[in-house]
């Protein structure tokens, strides 16, 4: 549970930060091995959405939980990940388990700075390092975390360029179903701002790796978003600005 008050709690109870779900998304499925890992062992082809709820709704738990709600979620997140092996892969493998994590601080911070406000270096260290304690009860081993915001930076940057992570034939099939989910009458249509969204915070190697147009019509189509939750946020009243955990946590 993040402390109330903290740079942690503040960043992680916007309900902007959903915004940068997608990002975080692809950024896990251009692993092969979480790619693979999720093709062979989650129903997320089936139902995207459920899915994700359930994932959004144990993350939730981990920042704004009281203590027993916190080993809780722990706990499913860590027997899930148990299950979840195959032919070269292993979800409880720290490099797998830390790039996942890795991929929802870099989105949340990103995401936070897109259609939030700004964070002053300080704010974004205490951020990084306010969010570890976390990733350890995900059982990521401590000495797996870069020790500052600037090597965890440049560990994102290695995986991208050069490192393994690699968009691959799986990853481009389930992107299909984080951009333009398949929900039983409700038009894809309907998630095409949210897919414009996704491919405008992607790191663009990322972006070229799952062949995603960025054109004209998708960049001013993105600018329109992030000048648009910009000018609505601060009037937004805080009941439907923060995630019902945050309010709760808070009260």
């Amino acid at each position: 549970m993040v402390e109330l008050g903290s740079v942690a709690w503040r960043v992680n109870s916007e309900n902007a930060l959903l915004l940068g779900g997608g990002r975080a998304l692809l950024m896990q499925l251009a692993h092969p091995k979480v790619a693979q890992g999720v093709a062979d062992h989650s129903d997320f082809e089936r139902d995207p959405i459920g899915r994700l709820n359930r994932t959004m709704e144990l993350s939730l738990a981990l920042s704004f939980g009281t203590p027993a709600e916190v080993t809780g979620a722990a706990r499913q997140i860590n027997q899930v990940h148990g299950r979840v092996r195959g032919d070269g892969y292993s979800a409880t493998d720290p490099d797998l388990l830390l790039w996942v994590y890795a991929t929802l601080i870099d989105s949340a911070l990103l995401t936070y700075r897109t259609f939030v406000s700004s964070l002053n270096e300080a704010d974004a260290e205490a951020y990084y390092q306010q969010n570890r304690p976390i990733g350890e009860l995900l059982r990521i081993p401590q000495a797996s975390f870069p020790p500052t915001l600037a090597d965890f930076e440049a560990y994102v940057e290695g995986m991208l360029h050069g490192g393994p992570v690699q968009v691959g034939e799986v990853a481009r099939r389930l992107s299909a179903q984080v951009l333009r989910p398949h929900v039983p009458r409700l038009p894809g249509a309907v998630f095409a701002p949210f897919a414009v969204i996704t491919t405008g915070l992607l790191p663009p190697v990322l972006r070229e790796g799952y062949g995603l147009p960025w054109r004209g019509l998708q960049r001013s189509g993105y600018r329109a978003a992030v000048t648009a939750v910009r000018t609505l946020l601060p009037v937004t009243p805080q009941r439907l600005r923060l995630v019902p955990q945050a309010r709760h946590s808070a009260a």
